[in-house]
């Protein structure tokens, strides 16, 4: 399958079914599970680049204007690699946001180190926590070596999420899902997420969508493993110049290898911004899932995420 032919495989109709109004019915409840946020009075970010869109602090003040209109009730944090020293800053921070109830902001996924030495330490704090349900660390960048996560140190780590009770994302580079998949198989006891559609971009050649959709089938068939329908946008979709048409394709292919039981929706604000606006995403996604149950429109938008983080 070349491309063009992937891309036209999400619109087959000459348009996508447009999204009810506030007349028809209410809109659907959201609960978003990729929420960033970060104070630059706060925290530092070692990967921000001065003069980016990114080059500002976006608080939950900022989240309330982005999401304004959009019935965005709930909202689960995802952490922002700040630098490793201020790892037990940012999740204390996080907590205390939780638990002040006043954002719609009620559970968070922690930034950690699963090879480092003080893991175990790190990490047995957040057992039974009502607001830090999972652990995340950033691998898409070019510093990490493709066989990382097999590493004997890391896969100890990810296991003893398991034990605790945690969630692990997986952020990674497309060309490593293969090495996700291995690591799943040893860590049967732990439950996955696969950020961002397993970051698909959109100057893929034609060979390179097909082992996309090869290796995110082969994730999807580990029943350990959730998707977030996110941040994908971000990967080369310009600002301005994509249709809901465009990145359906990669919407229904995840919604079929994981199915409707296995998928949440993620804001990924405010790095969506390179791609336009939450709106503009959110949008979007209700446009390209219209003509779907509702019941299923449910579970992607606001169910899954519940039931999955107990929220």
């Amino acid at each position: 399958m070349n491309r063009r032919d992937f891309l036209a495989a999400g619109a087959a109709a000459l348009a996508l079914p447009a999204v009810a109004s506030s007349r028809d019915k209410p809109m659907l409840p959201v609960v978003d599970t990729h929420q960033h946020l970060w104070d630059l009075s706060k925290f530092k970010l070692g990967w921000l680049k001065p003069g980016t869109v990114y080059d500002a602090s976006f608080t939950p003040k900022e989240y309330a204007e982005a999401t304004k209109g959009l019935n965005v009730v709930k909202a689960v944090y995802m952490e922002v690699d700040v630098v490793p020293e201020q790892q037990q800053a940012e999740a204390d921070y996080l907590i205390e946001l939780c638990t002040g109830g006043k954002t719609p902001t009620c559970a968070a996924v922690v930034s950690g180190r699963p090879n480092s030495d003080g893991f175990a330490k790190y990490a047995g704090q957040f057992k039974g926590s009502k607001y830090v349900k999972g652990i995340r660390q950033v691998l898409h960048v070019d510093s990490t070596p493709p066989d990382y996560c097999l590493e004997a140190k890391f896969v100890k780590g990810i296991q003893l999420l398991g034990d605790l009770g945690l969630s692990y994302d997986l952020c990674v580079r497309p060309a490593d899902l293969p090495n996700f998949v291995k690591l799943v198989e040893q860590c049967p006891n732990t439950r996955f997420i696969l950020d961002h559609c397993g970051n698909p971009q959109a100057k893929f050649t034609p060979a390179q969508w097909d082992q996309w959709k090869k290796d995110t089938t082969a994730l999807a068939a580990k029943k350990g493993v959730m998707c977030k329908v996110s941040g994908f946008l971000a990967n080369g979709w310009e600002n301005g110049k994509w249709k809901a048409e465009d990145i359906a394709p990669v919407v229904h292919h995840i919604t079929e290898t994981f199915g409707w039981d296995r998928v949440m929706f993620g804001g990924d604000w405010p790095v969506v911004l390179a791609a336009g606006s939450y709106a503009d995403w959110l949008t979007a996604l209700r446009q390209i899932i219209a003509d779907k149950p509702e019941a299923d429109q449910k579970k992607l938008l606001h169910d899954n995420a519940v039931k999955f983080y107990g929220l």
